[in-house]
């Protein structure tokens, strides 16, 4: 009985993946994912995707506030395509990964440079630079079958009507079925959980009092307010 609940669940993953934002478990990011970044950083090209967690409390929807926590002084944007996963997956392949996508939508990976810095100088997690508080808005679901190639999905973000970050997926150093190949070696990827692909060029600080527009082809679109908290 218990396998076969498994088998409905998997087979009937993606029809609840609309809802991923109250049904996720968890948010897996890649890091350094961007050629352009590479290159403006002037570091090496990673030779495997640069993965982290965070928790699926830092989800935060349009029409709520973006809140900097007192506790940090640099707070950065970054502009990303993020991946629903539709099933259960686990050890796939490559050439299988796509199978397993319910869809995508559009993202922010809000990092505190100021605790990451010290955080990675020192060799600790990224926890909590990452995962605090409305540190991941999203946008709405859309299904796969309205995006005809998420490896060619333009990518913007303005910050009080100026533009700060301007790219394409197809700059991913890492494809969406190499992201999902990787992390399924290591951890089961669930219905409803999300990856962020990473961030093109030009992520940078903003502050309480700004707004953050941001776009992702003609697909999706989001207007955030600042404040501290």
């Amino acid at each position: 009985m218990v396998q076969l609940t498994r088998i409905l669940r998997m087979a009937c993953g993606n029809q609840n993946a609309a809802n991923f934002l109250n049904e996720g478990k968890k948010i897996v990011g890649v890091a350094l994912n961007y050629m352009d970044v590479v290159k403006a950083r002037n570091v090496p090209v990673p030779s495997e995707p640069l993965v982290f967690l965070k928790p699926t409390s830092s989800y935060l929807q349009e029409g709520q506030p973006i809140v900097l926590p007192k506790v940090f002084t640099k707070v950065a944007y970054e502009v990303e395509l993020g991946v629903v996963i539709g099933k259960h997956c686990k050890n796939v392949s490559k050439a299988d990964a796509m199978s397993y996508v319910a869809g995508y939508c559009l993202a922010l990976d809000l990092t505190a440079q100021c605790n990451l810095g010290a955080a990675r100088a020192a060799g600790h997690p990224w926890t909590l630079g990452k995962g605090f508080d409305t540190s991941t808005p999203v946008s709405s679901f859309i299904p796969s079958d309205q995006v005809k190639d998420p490896h060619n999905l333009p990518l913007w973000l303005t910050v009080n009507g100026v533009v700060k970050q301007k790219g394409c997926t197809a700059d991913l150093i890492f494809k969406v079925p190499d992201i999902i190949s990787y992390v399924s070696k290591y951890m089961t990827l669930e219905p409803n959980d999300l990856i962020l692909t990473g961030t093109p060029n030009g992520s940078d600080v903003f502050k309480s009092g700004d707004v953050i527009e941001c776009g992702m082809a003609e697909l999706a679109k989001l207007t955030f307010q600042v404040c501290g908290e």
